[in-house]
């Protein structure tokens, strides 16, 4: 499907780069969590929870204003909610790098939604895209070459949350929303809906549940985490699949990889060789291929 291109559809790609790289360092804020005593899936459900109750007055104002209150899209919500939940629990049941990989083959689920939904053959830059940014994810996470082929039940989910974020990007592609709020607050609800549905389920997994004073401790640092980078990165987030493309979108979140293992190599004792940074390279070559082609794709439908 290819539709008009968005006025600022460079600068909208590089703010999806960047918001991308911040999440890659959000293992610093989730260790700190861990320390505070908010382990395992606890913290995932504070900070789906605390976001929503955070912009649960403004939703409030924006009724009295004669605005929608912001739960007009719950397939999204439930969808991109469901596939963080699924990401962040998957780690509760697998291994980390299995978890990483399976998640991140979401361009692949893109793009055949895509050839379902728009009805039409990928273009070869997107397979040129998709190859280096596959091949770059298979050589910083790759275990002897071995497949990545589900095993459990962590597996699996971690399978099923990527094709969620696929199925979510290319749904907001398809609605092409000029709003962000609504899309917003219903992910923190819904999402926060799927999350503690899921930890019902896995509530074996959890950990045991934090203390009072853990959560009192925690409490100011949650909200802090909320305002200054959940609630923006998720803005970006959620609003960039209608602005520049689902394809592209999914391919430029791979981005959280690289930044990741860089931050890790530079603050922990994590390794950064050869395979790291060529993975790594190829990666943002994917992202800024996909932007270049896609732009000239664009122009010309266009002109």
């Amino acid at each position: 499907m290819q539709s008009k291109r968005h006025p600022y559809h460079i600068t909208i790609s590089l703010a999806l780069f960047v918001a991308a790289g911040l999440w890659g360092v959000y293992w610093i804020p989730q260790r700190a969590l861990e320390a505070g005593g908010l382990s395992g899936g606890w913290g995932t459900i504070a900070q789906m929870i605390i976001p929503f109750l955070l912009l649960l007055p403004f939703s409030l104002w924006r009724k009295t204003k004669g605005l929608s209150f912001g739960l007009e899209y719950p397939l999204i919500g439930l969808l991109f909610g469901g596939g963080i939940a699924c990401y962040a629990n998957s780690f509760l049941l697998t291994d980390v790098v299995r978890a990483l990989i399976l998640f991140y083959i979401t361009p692949v689920w893109t793009t055949i939604f895509e050839i379902i939904f728009y009805r039409q053959r990928p273009r070869t830059y997107r397979f040129i895209s998709l190859t280096l940014a596959l091949s770059g994810l298979w050589i910083v996470f790759g275990q002897g070459g071995n497949l990545p082929i589900p095993q459990n039940a962590g597996d699996w989910i971690a399978l099923l949350g990527g094709i969620f974020i696929a199925a979510a990007a290319v749904r907001m592609d398809i609605k092409k929303t000029d709003e962000i709020y609504p899309i917003l607050f219903s992910f923190f609800f819904y999402g926060g809906i799927v999350t503690l549905v899921q930890a019902f389920f896995l509530r074996d997994f959890l950990g045991s549940a934090p203390s009072i004073d853990a959560w009192i401790s925690m409490l100011p640092w949650l909200f802090l985490l909320a305002v200054t980078f959940l609630i923006p990165t998720n803005i970006v987030i959620l609003g960039a699949p209608s602005r520049i493309g689902a394809g592209l979108f999914s391919i430029i979140i791979l981005f959280e990889i690289v930044v990741g293992t860089i931050s890790a190599a530079l603050l922990t004792e994590e390794l950064f060789g050869w395979r790291e940074g060529i993975g790594s390279a190829m990666i943002i070559m994917a992202g800024l291929s996909e932007i270049f082609f896609t732009s000239q794709s664009q122009q010309k439908t266009n002109s």
